[in-house]
């Protein structure tokens, strides 16, 4: 059961497509008190959600700020990351969700200032909060997911394996790339484009220097079975001549001031304006914009620097420069200091988010006020234009920021992690979080996006990212290169990848069912065994489906990790040259021997599933279409396992 409550005048977000009518009665749940939300924890209380947030699962013991954030160090401290997902369930005596459909800022103290109390403070008040009431967690995760719409599904090539790196900056480091895969007999289905693909970074530009002929190019890629995805940026460069920009300017598509003039940012172009989004019109233009590359070949992009993030804008500049002038550089050494605190406060910074105005339904918006719906437009744009201009055929997008909502239109990936080994288990703590909150089309930057990778860390982070719908490794500008070829252990990274292409028809059809059923592709143990109170408490294992179960390693230097089984299960690895070896183990807690180059699972007692034949991926005769994901496999082209 779902109640609705209304404070204030809320802004729509249409997170929410079903109407629920209002509750005239009180909040049962929670004490609402002074613009805040309550309730007192007992010691065993458990709240879950809050989608892409740091820290565990269980989300009790810290504080979460839900403002959409450009945030690339993802340490422990780290209040907001780049989404906005205010779902929760608080799990005591009772159980219930509650969703604070709220675009601005919203704290979840829970069990932060005071270790037995949540505390939800909303900078305003304005909004819906929907409570759901069910017989259990999964129960009320369906309600919820219902509540909100059916998730994005991708194209089903999109669930192959993809390289990523920022940049790579030419036609030629592309092919470059392909060949490095395909010398090493491994397989690719996906090549990500950065921003150095387009002309001094101007959205749906490609530089004709870099890549001549990129129709051309584009169609080569695709005869190879591989398809490329470029990157999308929130910002448009200020260029007389430059059409997106006069488009946008010529008719008041873009982010105002509070005069009425266009907003003046900085990002990767110099000087920028943001589209507005969240105006109607501004919205179908800019989705539209995404034809010219669909027209080129292109079947697949991903929205990027969404939150907005803002490197610096020209008011902070102007006071800047203003301080700079007025300053004894010989004597006023307290001035110079507080330049320096303003050079390093210039990029995402509270004042440009609260200078910049949106046109919402001929209504005049502060920024502030609906900063999470930023990223989350953007993509709707892009997906309300492909059902257009591509009816027939699923383009793939994923998106940096979101909020709820967005999941219709788009999948994620979860920003600009790090190569640590601390990352690979955030990596699959936020998985079941996003799944409660619709996010299914989701995965990490496998092998950590930011620092020096290390051969066993890719390897171990390709173990769990064989598993997650989005598959793709990628580094930044600066960073060891870690394509799967560029190691020693090269057999081995394609044995982690064949494993991918084997477990594609499971990992897909666990997907779909997810979708088709508004339920969650991976759970926590908790949700699952609810009873047994050692499975409550373990977070580095997750249920992947029905009847299996996955336990990544995710520590440096070791030969396997100890796992605790909630029941009876087969122990699945994949090893070398396609071999799978399977042991019987018994409830309770086993060490588990698993090598660098294999792959963990666990299926529980009565239960198979169906891979493919190591012999079918490895036929070069099919080599093509299994890139593609588009091969018919026939039943003796699977065996069972369990």
């Amino acid at each position: 059961m779902i109640k609705r409550y209304v404070f204030g005048e809320p802004i729509g977000t249409d997170a929410v497509i079903c109407e629920i009518s209002i509750s005239t009665d009180e909040i049962n749940e929670l004490r609402y008190s002074d613009g805040s939300f309550s309730y007192d924890m007992s010691e065993d209380t458990k709240v879950y959600g809050l989608g892409e947030a740091n820290r565990g699962i269980n989300k009790r013991g810290y504080r979460y700020v839900s403002f959409c954030s450009d945030e690339p160090s993802h340490t422990e401290d780290k209040e907001s990351l780049y989404g906005a997902h205010n779902f929760i369930i608080i799990e005591d005596k009772e159980i219930f969700g509650v969703f604070f459909d709220n675009p601005g800022k919203v704290t979840f103290d829970i069990g932060y200032e005071d270790i037995n109390k949540i505390v939800i403070t909303p900078k305003y008040p304005d909004m819906n909060v929907y409570i759901v009431n069910g017989d259990d967690i999964l129960d009320i995760v369906r309600q919820f997911r219902k509540l909100i719409g059916k998730s994005y599904v991708a194209p089903k090539w999109a669930f192959g394996f993809g390289q990523c790196r920022w940049s790579y900056e030419t036609s030629d480091r592309i092919d470059e790339v392909i060949k490095g895969y395909e010398e090493n007999d491994m397989l690719i289905s996906s090549v990500y484009m950065d921003i150095d693909y387009m002309e001094r970074y101007k959205d749906f530009t490609v530089s004709d220097e870099r890549f001549p002929n990129f129709k051309e190019f584009v169609s080569k890629v695709r005869n190879e079975g591989i398809r490329l995805v470029p990157i999308i940026d929130a910002g448009v460069k200020i260029e007389n001549g430059y059409d997106v920009y006069e488009e946008g300017v010529n008719n008041n598509y873009f982010v105002k001031d509070k005069d009425g003039n266009d907003y003046v940012t900085a990002v990767w172009p110099g000087y920028t304006h943001f589209p507005d989004f969240l105006n109607k019109e501004a919205r179908q233009w800019f989705g539209d914009k995404y034809k010219i590359l669909l027209d080129e070949g292109i079947e697949g992009f991903w929205n990027d620097m969404n939150e907005p993030a803002i490197f610096y804008s020209k008011n902070k500049l102007e006071e800047i420069k203003k301080s700079l002038s007025e300053i004894d550089i010989e004597n006023d050494d307290d001035k110079l200091l507080d330049i320096k605190w303003k050079f390093n406060e210039l990029a995402n910074n509270g004042d440009d988010y609260n200078a910049m105005y949106h046109n919402i339904d001929g209504k005049v918006v502060n920024h502030d006020r609906v900063h999470n719906l930023y990223g989350y437009n953007m993509s709707r744009a892009a997906g309300e234009a492909f059902e257009k201009l591509s009816p027939d055929k699923k383009i793939l997008m994923f998106s940096r920021s979101s909020y709820i909502g967005m999941h219709r239109y788009s999948g994620i990936w979860m920003g600009d992690n790090c190569s640590w080994w601390s990352h690979i288990l955030l990596n699959l703590k936020m998985l079941p979080s996003l799944n409660m909150c619709g996010f299914l089309y989701i995965g990490a930057d496998v092998g950590g996006f930011g620092s020096n990778a290390t051969e066993d860390l890719v390897m171990r982070w390709m173990a769990l990212g064989v598993f997650t719908p989005l598959f793709r490794n990628h580094s930044a500008l600066g960073t060891r290169n870690q394509e799967c070829y560029q190691f020693t252990r090269t057999k081995d990274f394609k044995n982690i990848i064949d494993v991918r292409y084997r477990l594609l028809p499971f990992i897909y059809d666990e997907y779909m069912k997810a979708v088709q059923n508004d339920d969650m592709m991976f759970r926590p143990l908790a949700f699952e065994y609810s009873e047994d109170k050692m499975a409550i408490e373990i977070e580095d294992q997750l249920m992947l489906g029905e009847n299996v179960m996955i336990a990544p390693v995710y520590t440096q230097n070791v030969t396997g990790r100890y796992v605790y089984l909630p029941e009876n299960m087969t122990f699945v690895k994949f090893v070398k040259d396609g071999e799978i070896v399977t042991e019987k183990l018994d409830k309770g807690v086993h060490y588990v021997n698993v090598e660098l180059n294999e792959v963990p699972l666990f299926i529980r007692e009565g239960k198979k599933i169906k891979v493919v034949k190591h012999s079918v991926i490895t036929d070069n005769n099919l080599r093509k279409e299994i890139m593609e994901c588009s091969i018919e496999y026939k039943e003796e082209d699977f065996e069972y396992i369990g």
